[in-house]
């Protein structure tokens, strides 16, 4: 066919053609860089993950969707997908992190038990507070730590429905491996009265600077609301806009005052409010977490917020002062809203920290909905420029390189996991995906949602129709990028043998067996959970630390040694203690001790370092700083080799 400008047909058709030219020049620009078969091969042969079901309580009543308020009926499946939740940790006391806190929406119940393939060292339990309405209350999630200070590890579980409550250790030595049962915890209530909090996220950080753990928790639905009552009356109230709510649940900070052992164990904190402004306040919560940004010891806080903007604050706190100032990034002349960070309008669902560019300072990895042919938004990665300075001027020093470097798109993405699964030094990302699994594809009413006005989506009997046998993004596969020749991160599920269909949600890191390798442990929601067991079979050489402070607020004495911690060598996690590997090569590796960033999943408070081909022998220098049980900054410098040590942090 002539195609030349005098072609008749051609000058009828001209905008239509134009049209088509621009639409596959816009394609081809969006289309993510691909690597070969050959290549994405080559970067599975790294790893190797053999998957473990974690057991499920068959005798316990099961459900596979909520009972909610009358006026949530006709979007139950939507209010009913989350709730799965896990942490690991050292309960038992035999120096690993082989134990597992599981929140099963199937059964609404809290399951303590030994990590498959780690023996059957005792029976699983379950925690139930004394207050508990199975009628209108729900555990979310769980943290580890040591509430009380005492060298023994609790539980936090978090609800719908209701408050907080910590399970502390009423029997053991520290130190020592013993048999658990439920019998072995004690119920202690966080907060008085009998308050109706809809919790989704928390993490344990000291705010004050005071060296002790204060418990911040997130909450998403307003509190006092009713949300799983199905005899109350009236209408709930969802977000009030599709991109700036702030009309959610309440922020909590809960600081800690005292705690003691023994068994009839006590901790006691006291909250803390009108701390946040109201944007900040009544954000909707589905993730948050602390990390140590400027250096000072002192945690800011990372909001992930549902419709609406995530916040990240700058700690300014003084003991038992508790303050924050706003941090946002600085928007360019080509930079979209929604790449400034503090100034988007996704729906944050969960947050990791982890230092991906070596530069010394933690980035952030942000989960939002990013479905092909569904919702693409963008999953954020908040790079660090190393301006560390900018935060004094509420300048948040982060960039948005999520599409730069690959990991921009995946699914309806949950918790996600920064950590080097193979030991060569560099970071990989697994990710839980996946919201509501049916037979009836909803994302078409789910798009015209979005288009709606903003005045209706409040009221929760104007919305679609999610119930159960609906699908939003319920096939997702569970995603787990690596870098590539190219500097780019490629999702290679498929090939590692990870990418198992299922509705993640929480995602919890330890080393279970102690061999080395970080294994990963997904909560499912109304399904199985599982162990991805890590084999990698070309791992490389790795250091491991148990950081540690002394029990029961004394100074206690410096004390290393390698190995896992014993009757002679224990304390408390050093949650927010920081430690930098200098490598042979001149590189460095740095991390904190984490208290439970994320979505509904927590990893171990253990530190965990790819070497590469570090040489077994080579003597590492290991910068380390932390604050003590008065608050004062400690740093200290220590020669240590690869493998696992266990350091007591005192004088």
């Amino acid at each position: 066919m002539n195609m030349n400008s005098s072609n008749p047909w051609f000058r009828l058709n001209l905008t239509k053609i134009a049209a088509a030219l621009i639409v596959a020049v816009l394609f081809i620009q969006a289309r993510e860089p691909g690597i070969s078969a050959s290549e994405r091969s080559t970067l599975a042969s790294r790893f190797h993950f053999v998957r473990y079901t974690l057991p499920h309580d068959a005798s316990a009543p099961s459900k596979t969707v909520r009972v909610v308020h009358p006026s949530l009926k006709r979007i139950s499946a939507w209010i009913s997908s989350v709730g799965a939740g896990v942490a690991a940790g050292d309960l038992d006391g035999d120096g690993l992190a082989n134990d597992i806190c599981l929140v099963d929406p199937r059964t609404d119940q809290v399951r303590i038990e030994p990590a498959p393939t780690t023996g059957d060292r005792y029976k699983a339990f379950d925690l139930k507070p004394v207050r508990y309405d199975a009628s209108t209350m729900a555990p979310m999630g769980c943290l580890i730590g040591d509430v009380n200070e005492d060298g023994l590890l609790d539980i936090v579980v978090y609800y719908w429905g209701r408050t907080p409550v910590a399970f502390l250790r009423a029997s053991g030595i520290p130190g020592h491996q013993s048999p658990l049962t439920a019998e072995d915890f004690h119920a202690v209530e966080l907060v008085p009265g009998e308050e109706r909090w809809y919790s989704n996220a928390g993490f344990f950080a000291d705010v004050d600077g005071d060296g002790h753990p204060d418990l911040i928790i997130g909450n998403y639905f307003q509190d006092g609301a009713h949300i799983l009552d199905a005899t109350a009356s009236g209408t709930e109230v969802m977000h009030n806009t599709k991109s700036r709510s702030f009309n959610g649940g309440s922020k909590h900070v809960l600081l800690w005052k005292e705690g003691h052992g023994g068994n009839y164990p006590f901790a006691r904190f006291e909250e803390i409010k009108n701390i946040f402004p109201p944007e900040v306040e009544h954000g909707w919560t589905l993730g948050a977490g602390a990390a140590d940004l400027d250096g000072d010891l002192l945690p800011e806080i990372y909001f992930a917020h549902d419709f609406g903007p995530d916040r990240l604050l700058h700690n300014v706190s003084t003991p038992g002062h508790v303050a924050f100032t706003l941090l946002e990034g600085h928007r360019g002349f080509n930079t979209p809203a929604s790449s400034v960070l503090g100034r988007d309008s996704f729906k944050g669902m969960g947050v990791d920290f982890a230092d991906l560019n070596g530069d010394g300072i933690p980035d952030i990895f942000v989960s939002n909905i990013a479905d092909d042919y569904a919702l693409q938004e963008s999953h954020f990665l908040w790079l660090s420029t190393g301006d560390r300075d900018a935060i004094k001027h509420g300048k948040a020093p982060y960039v948005q390189a999520s599409e730069s470097l690959g990991v921009s798109r995946s699914g309806w993405g949950w918790d996600a996991r920064m950590a080097d699964f193979d030991n060569s030094g560099a970071l990989q990302i697994v990710q839980a995906v996946g919201f509501i699994k049916g037979k009836i594809n909803r994302w078409p009413e789910l798009q015209s949602l979005g288009t709606s006005n903003d005045s209706l989506i409040s009221d929760p009997r104007l919305w679609p129709s999610f119930r159960p046998g609906d699908d939003v993004s319920g096939h997702n596969e569970t995603v787990f990028f690596v870098e590539g020749a190219d500097h780019r991160f490629h999702n290679i599920a498929a090939e590692a043998g990870i990418a198992s269909p299922m509705l993640g949600r929480g995602i919890a890191l330890a080393d279970v067996d102690g061999d080395g390798r970080l294994d990963f442990i997904i909560a499912g929601q109304w399904g199985d959970s599982y162990l991805f067991k890590n084999e990698s079979p070309a791992a490389g050489n790795f250091l491991a630390l148990h950081l540690l402070l002394p029990v029961n607020g004394g100074p206690g004495n410096f004390q290393e040694r390698a190995g896992h911690p014993g009757p002679d060598l224990y304390g408390r996690p050093a949650i927010g203690a920081t430690a930098t590997v200098h490598l042979p090569d001149g590189r460095t590796l740095s991390a904190q001790v984490d208290g439970g960033s994320g979505h509904s999943g927590k990893r171990s408070t253990d530190l965990h370092f790819g070497l590469g081909t570090t040489r077994p022998e080579a003597m590492l220098q290991v910068d380390l700083a932390w604050r003590d049980a008065t608050g004062r900054v400690v740093k200290k410098t220590v020669p240590i080799h690869p493998g696992w040590h266990t350091i007591v942090l005192g004088q």
